[in-house]
This record gives structure tokens, C-alpha cells and sequence, in this order.
């Protein structure tokens, strides 16, 4: 009964971080305008988000061992609601990057604390949930950036829409902060207690290139679709916040139905399969062809992209060689760092070239999935 209530309480967790990144994804346009930063000047910025990330990842390292993944995931969902809430409100970009540092650095504590509770929950059920998990963090997304774009038809400002959000938001922190915290009791891994930054041994480092290029991917849609068809296709802003969301509901399906999937095809076989119609996916974007060829490719793309994470922390759960918590310390490292610091990455080459090359990069390194997914497999 403990695994099953503790399921609920992290679900919802996971929703409501999701619903952050949806309203995040679906005003960047509006808080790149406001700064008046061309692509390389904002890719700076988000910099900025993804060092508070990397501050972030061993601090909470040593909080989840001293409090544990469920008090730890209590304390910074309520600062992440109040940190998003300041970026709405900085009145210039000395702020705003003060604003955005925190924000990254409460993304990537509440990530670090709400997957290793979905973990020991996973354990405490006997069978896997994590990818559910994660397809609910995607529908919160894809729900708030939708929220977002009739936000921005109905001439809604950036304070007002971070703080509507963020008043929303409260209920439910009112509740989640007084659930009884169930905590999964899974005992100690092999080697004790995990260090965030394990680096990964053997096969373990392909396991853990899978997760970087599949949140490259992911980030890449995230914080530079919408700009991409506002800056080189021309659309408007209120039409651009579509991809992201038509993005979040693909990965909604694609995760939701993933454990059976797996289940059925193997996850090497999913792997190879997923990374496929990732690529095809970015060549439909890349295309520009019309506004429903570009959706269509951020569908695609969310569908190839869905998976890859889960399957790698599945993965790395089950890696002969290191212990569990350092392999899994090791491969989430590397997938939130590209999915923190590719976005800047992809903003350089955005402000050197146009943004259509910074996707024909995501293209490229999407290439690499097919070849790096044989690492999937557990040999003993």
C-alpha cells in the first residue's frame, strides 16, 4: 500500500514539474524579446539556467541522502514554483539571469529527488512505472504550453501568466506537501551511497550517450521550435507554440504505451526503431515545407525521442558492473547536461548560422541512436 500511494504522490509531482517546462517553452519568444538578445546573447542565458542546474545535481546529492528522495522532492517543488514565478517579474537582464540560475538550479534538484523516488516506488511495485512517470511529466508540459499559446492570443503579459500559473500551482502544493510522504524503503545499493557525478564504466558510457542524445533532442524542441518558425519560417508567435505541444503529446503517447512496447519488442529493438523515426522526424522540421509538415515532424520527433531516456535509466538499474545508484547518478548526469546545456549550444549555432542548422545538428546526432542502442542490453 505504501508503493501504491507513494505512485500517486510522485505522478502528481511530475505533472506539475512538466507544467513548469510548458509554461517556460511556451514564453521564451516573449523573454528573449524583452531581453534584446540576439540567438547567441540568449543562448548565453540559458547557460546561465543550466550552470544552476550543475550547482544543483551534487547538493542534492548529499540532501537525498541526509532527508530522502520524498522530503527533498517537498522542498523543491515549492521552489520551483517560486523561482518560474520571478522570471515572469524581472524588470531587466541582470535580473532575469539571477532569476533564470535559480530556476535551473530547482529544475535540476527536483529532477535528481522525484526520479530517485520514482525509483525506490518502481522497486517497491515489482514492475516498471518510470516511463508512466515521465509521460505524465510530458502531458503536463504539452497541457501548459497549450494553456501557453491561449495565453498569448488572449494578449495575456508575462507576470500575468507566470504568476496565474503560479497561483494554480498552490492548491496543489497545499496538498502535495501534506500527503504522509510514503517513502519506499529499498535498502542500500552495492557500494553504498552513490556519488551524482559517478562516471560510467563498460558499455555504461553508451548507455549513457543514448540518454545525452535523446535529451539533446528534447531539449533542442523545447527551447528553440518555436523560435525557429517565428525567426527563419516566419510564423507567429501564437501559431509557433503548437510544435512544442503537438512535441509533448506525442511523448505523452509514446510513453504511456512504452513499457508494453518494450516489453514485446525488447528494448534494443525499440532503441533502433525509435531513433529511425526521430531522424525522420527532424528532416520533416528541418523542411519548413508548410506549417503542417513542421508540426508533423515535431509529432514524429516526440515519438523517437519518448523513450530513450527511460530505457536508459532501465538500464542502467541493471548494469552488472557498477552499483546501482552510481550507474544511474552517472547516465541522468549525462542526459540532463544535454538537455541543460544543448539548448545554449544550439543558440551559438543559431546566432553563427540560422537556426535551421542548429536542428540539422539535432539531426545528425540523432544518426548516432541505431548504432549506440545494441548498449541496451544487459550482458552478465
Amino acid at each position: 500500500m505504501q508503493a501504491i500511494a507513494a505512485r500517486r504522490v510522485v505522478s502528481a509531482i511530475f505533472f506539475m514539474c512538466g507544467s513548469a517546462i510548458g509554461v517556460w517553452a511556451s514564453r521564451i519568444p516573449d523573454v528573449k524579446n524583452a531581453t534584446g538578445l540576439d540567438e547567441g546573447g540568449f543562448g548565453l542565458l540559458l547557460l546561465v539556467m543550466a550552470s544552476g542546474a550543475f550547482v544543483a545535481f551534487p547538493f542534492t546529492g548529499v540532501l537525498v541522502d541526509r532527508l530522502g528522495s520524498a522530503p527533498a522532492s517537498k522542498i523543491f517543488s515549492v521552489m520551483i514554483v517560486v523561482s518560474f514565478t520571478t522570471i515572469g517579474f524581472a524588470p531587466n537582464t541582470l535580473l532575469l539571469a539571477a532569476a533564470m540560475f535559480v530556476t535551473g538550479f530547482c529544475i535540476g534538484a527536483l529532477d535528481v529527488s522525484m526520479n530517485g523516488w520514482g525509483a525506490e516506488v518502481e522497486k517497491g511495485l515489482g514492475r516498471p512505472v518510470m516511463t508512466s512517470f515521465h509521460g505524465l511529466y510530458s502531458l503536463g508540459a504539452g497541457v501548459s504550453a497549450a494553456a501557453g499559446g491561449l495565453a498569448i492570443e488572449a494578449g495575456l503579459s508575462l507576470p500575468w501568466h507566470f504568476g496565474l500559473w503560479a497561483a494554480i500551482t498552490v492548491p496543489f502544493l497545499v496538498w502535495f506537501c501534506r500527503q504522509p510522504w510514503p517513502q519506499v524503503d529499498t535498502g542500500g545499493g552495492e557500494g553504498g551511497k552513490a556519488p551524482l557525478f559517478a562516471l560510467p564504466k563498460g558499455a555504461l558510457v553508451l548507455v549513457g550517450l543514448i540518454a545525452l542524445v535523446g535529451a539533446f533532442g528534447e531539449g533542442a524542441v523545447t527551447d528553440w521550435a518555436a523560435l525557429y518558425q517565428i525567426d527563419d519560417l516566419g510564423y507567429a508567435e501564437s501559431v509557433a507554440t503548437t510544435a512544442f505541444t503537438v512535441f509533448s503529446i506525442a511523448m505523452v503517447i509514446m510513453r504511456l504505451a512504452g513499457d508494453r512496447v518494450i516489453a514485446r519488442y525488447g528494448p534494443v529493438r525499440v532503441a533502433r526503431m525509435s531513433g529511425v523515426v526521430a531522424f525522420l522526424g527532424c528532416l520533416l522540421l528541418i523542411s519548413g515545407i508548410n506549417i503542417w509538415v513542421v508540426w508533423t515532424g515535431c509529432f514524429i520527433m516526440g515519438i523517437g525521442y519518448a523513450v530513450m531516456f527511460p530505457l536508459a535509466m532501465s538500464r542502467a538499474a541493471s548494469d552488472p558492473h557498477m552499483s546501482k545508484g552510481s550507474a544511474l547518478a552517472a547516465v541522468a548526469t549525462l542526459g540532463y547536461g544535454a538537455f541543460l546545456l544543448g539548448p545554449p549550444l544550439l543558440g551559438f549555432i543559431g546566432d553563427a548560422l540560422s537556426l535551421t542548422a542548429s536542428f540539422g545538428a539535432v539531426a545528425l546526432l540523432t544518426l548516432a541512436l541505431p548504432f549506440l542502442a545494441g548498449a541496451l542490453k544487459v550482458r552478465r
